[in-house]
């Protein structure tokens, strides 16, 4: 339960102190809301693979920190000039990436990368100091990007908190926070896939599973999911996923044969690598078609660099990156939030495993499970 000083917080958070450490769960302080800021009390938050790397210290080893980056709150403190309307009570989603609308990147409308509210790295706010420490010692903690969910209380500069509909159930927002969005965006803001393309998704996690249902929505007619884990197939086609691979069923075949004895020896016109493997990064390009493949990598491997082999990129594919598939936080979000409220996409089958935050360290064995997709922290 939290308590308040005067205008500090003491609260429960996950703390990751060093590489590989242990999460756990510690009483620290969040401070008030400075200039430009919100404190949040978070209501639920989830796990994305992106979690798991940042405790062995991706994108920057900054220790301790507390991390979490999907998850929905309720804004419980504004500081002076928070713009947008916001105000205490309004239920938020926080994000790690903003958009200003008038810098040269956000004007091109191709790109979601802002270049006045970027991606943080810093684990610090604006000003270069920390919200957070720990209770009994005062120790500086590092924010996890600008979002530090797995935690009951957060502060965040209100140019990366989006307003919610209170209609809006709240594990599918936190769902929506990262991981599934990342996926669904790819399709129609980076690769542009086109009615009746041909397309290939490795990795049938969330992301997967995003990326199999946004290009359904682009009108893709062939969308083929390879994972090596057979339960996968059956959610795959719940999101529109029309053939299935196991490569361990086809031990003496690559994956890209795999795909393209089911395309004609053509390969894809779009292949998106969900899963982070190095090596799938070549067989994705290899899946693709000679001359006018498209290849998406989204899952992060955590490491600094990935051998490509030039001979694919010669043949004239195209290796397109992305971060949160190209979806910009203000012109885009809400319209993919508006259609899950429609109901035009569904999200009940991604919840598969509840924790609360008490039980943080639970949720790293829980995500070996071959049935795990999303796992939802309470608080």
């Amino acid at each position: 339960m939290a308590q308040n000083a005067p205008g500090v917080i003491t609260c429960k958070a996950a703390v990751i102190r060093q590489i590989g450490g242990q999460v756990t769960v510690e009483e620290i302080k969040v401070e008030p809301p400075q200039t430009g800021e919100v404190r949040i009390k978070m209501l639920c938050a989830s796990i994305c693979h992106t979690d798991v790397l940042a405790c062995k210290g991706f994108p920057i080893p900054l220790f301790p920190r507390v991390p979490g980056h999907e998850g929905v709150g309720m804004i419980e403190n504004v500081g002076k000039d928070v713009g947008g309307g916001l105000k205490p009570g309004d239920i938020v989603m926080p994000l790690y990436l903003g958009e200003c609308g008038e810098c040269l990147n956000c004007k091109t409308g191709k790109t979601n990368l802002c270049h006045t509210y970027p991606p943080p790295f810093s684990g610090l706010m604006n000003d270069g100091t920390s919200r957070m420490s720990i209770a009994k010692t005062g120790e500086r903690l590092y924010h996890f990007t600008s979002c530090s969910t797995w935690s009951e209380y957060a502060v965040v500069d209100f140019n990366y908190v989006l307003k919610l509909d209170p209609k809006m159930p709240l594990p599918h927002a936190s769902f929506l926070s990262c991981g599934f969005t990342t996926g669904f965006g790819a399709p129609s803001r980076e690769a542009q896939v086109h009615k009746g393309s041909t397309v290939a998704v490795f990795g049938l996690g969330t992301v997967g599973l995003g990326v199999i249902n946004g290009s359904k929505m682009q009108g893709a007619s062939k969308i083929i999911g390879v994972d090596i884990n057979n339960k996968k197939e059956a959610k795959g086609k719940l999101f529109g996923m029309t053939d299935f691979i196991n490569p361990k069923d086809h031990p003496n075949k690559s994956t890209s044969e795999l795909v393209k004895d089911i395309t004609h020896g053509l390969g894809v016109d779009y292949c998106f690598e969900c899963t982070g493997v190095p090596s799938l990064l070549n067989e994705a390009l290899d899946a693709s078609k000679f001359g006018i493949g498209t290849v998406v990598p989204i899952g992060a491997g955590g490491g600094p660099n990935v051998a490509i082999n030039s001979l694919t990129l010669f043949s004239g594919r195209t290796l397109k990156f992305t971060s949160f598939g190209g979806v910009r936080t203000r012109s885009d979000l809400p319209i993919i939030l508006q259609k899950c409220l429609n109901k035009e996409i569904e999200l009940d089958e991604l919840l598969t495993h509840e924790i609360h935050l008490d039980n943080i360290q639970e949720a790293f064995e829980i995500l070996k499970k071959p049935d795990c997709l999303k796992i939802l922290i309470n608080f």
